[in-house]
């Protein structure tokens, strides 16, 4: 069994933690509860800054990488992405941030264990 916190739990406290910390945050769409992959797209101000991934590695550690779109690409691109990927992976959850620094905070928050 494993010792993991459910994907929900995750996006949930990320989505509060930078509430808090007086940035947006927004699920985009909703995975699996229990063991859905997260993608999380950054944002600052309204400027897109990049997709991170949060993968688990073969010693059970959890790291966020970066995918899809690259910084500065259009809402298109980015939206294709997520559509593409969501197609392939319905459990799939995507959680946008709007603060500085997003990357630090979904580090902190989703990328433990």
């Amino acid at each position: 069994m494993s010792d993991r916190l459910p994907s929900k739990i995750l996006v949930s406290a990320l989505v509060r933690r930078v509430g808090q910390a007086g940035g947006f945050a927004t699920i985009i769409a909703r995975g699996e509860d229990m063991g859905g992959a997260i993608i999380v797209q950054l944002e600052d101000r309204g400027s897109y800054r990049g997709l991170l991934e949060r993968t688990v590695d073969w010693d059970d550690k959890a790291k966020l990488i970066p995918c899809g779109p690259p910084v500065g690409a259009d809402s298109f691109a980015v939206s294709e992405y997520i559509e593409r990927r969501r197609a392939n992976d319905p459990d799939l959850w995507v959680v946008e941030l709007d603060i500085a620094d997003g990357e630090r905070f979904a580090a902190e928050t989703i990328a433990i264990g």
